[in-house]
């Protein structure tokens, strides 16, 4: 039974090995008000295709998982009334139940490999919740990083969570996690942490290269790259901590829990900077996009006749 639909930009660049860059739709369903969700979205394609690069928005579309979406279907996500999230374990029901919604990092991880796609952008990953050591709150997003071969580019992790045990988590999995022209871990809205970088690349080339060797060697995991936000959208400070530090208290007093503590938090710290975090989100995800198109760009310069993870040519063409 066919559960993908890439669409005709998205699958005519694969099978030319033109570069295509995966986007979560997360952050249009949960992530930002409307219209700001579909603009920023739209913008962020943009930066992609800027950089000669195909951008691919995943979804679900009543039930059907979409690789590319259109204007239309775009304004669909931004307005829809009760999208539901999906990450890898929803996939199944939403598609069963013909439902609609973003998927997550570790959603949109699964459906990128599944169409032969490399290369995601997205803004800040899952992690480990501040208290996880109590709640065993984890994001599935660590676990796909260990299992599905995709290089996801990211500001880090994001601030509300538990920076240092999600570095650890990651260093249990066998994750790479690469600072692109920093040391330093970074933390979303922060370009600092306080936290070391394993290992550090600055030139794309080099880190593409890096990339494919460690697929090469048969190491299925993904690559994380820690972009950090550009110093002049950097949000850091008092400001930011405090506002945080005020909305998970809130998630402790209200009794939020499971996959409904990102986007409660997201939301409340948005409305205690007036809008301030949302100004920095989206510079630092257009800043991850340029920089995946750029490592797309590089990866299939230097490999124009890789095969495509997930599925081949003619499988993708039978299941179209």
């Amino acid at each position: 039974m066919n559960f993908l639909k890439i669409n005709c930009e998205v699958k005519s660049a694969l099978e030319k090995n033109i570069p295509v860059v995966a986007l979560e739709s997360t952050i249009i369903t949960h992530g930002m008000p409307y219209p700001e969700n579909v603009k920023t979205a739209v913008e962020v394609e943009q930066v992609i295709r800027d950089e000669g690069c195909v951008p691919a928005t995943i979804a679900l579309l009543d039930g059907l998982i979409r690789i590319g979406v259109s204007q239309d279907e775009l304004d669909h996500l931004g307005k829809a009334k009760e999208p539901i999230k999906v990450s890898r374990r929803d996939i199944a029901a939403a598609i069963v139940q013909q439902k609609t919604g973003g998927t997550t990092v570790s959603a949109t991880m699964i459906c990128s490999a599944k169409a032969g796609i490399r290369f995601f952008a997205t803004g800040g990953i899952g992690g480990v919740h501040r208290g996880g050591s109590d709640t065993f709150d984890v994001s599935t997003d660590l676990e796909e990083l260990a299992r599905t071969p995709v290089a996801v580019i990211s500001a880090g992790a994001k601030a509300i969570l538990d920076l240092p045990k999600t570095l650890e988590y990651l260093e249990t999995a066998g994750v790479p996690v690469v600072g692109f022209g920093t040391d330093e871990f970074p933390a979303f809205y922060s370009r600092k942490s306080g936290l070391k970088a394993p290992v550090r690349f600055d030139d794309v080339i080099a880190l593409a290269k890096m990339i494919r060797t460690h697929w090469d060697l048969g190491l299925s995991s993904g690559v994380l790259i820690a972009n950090p936000i550009p110093a002049e959208d950097e949000f850091a400070g008092a400001a930011i901590s405090g506002a945080i530090e005020n909305a998970l208290s809130e998630v402790d007093s209200k009794g939020i829990k499971g996959a409904a503590v990102t986007p409660f938090l997201l939301d409340r710290v948005y409305h205690l900077t007036k809008g301030r975090s949302l100004e920095a989100n989206i510079a630092l995800v257009k800043n991850n996009a340029r920089l995946a198109a750029r490592l797309a760009l590089a990866f299939c310069k230097a490999h124009p006749k890789a095969p495509a993870i997930g599925f081949t040519t003619k499988d993708r063409k039978r299941k179209d």
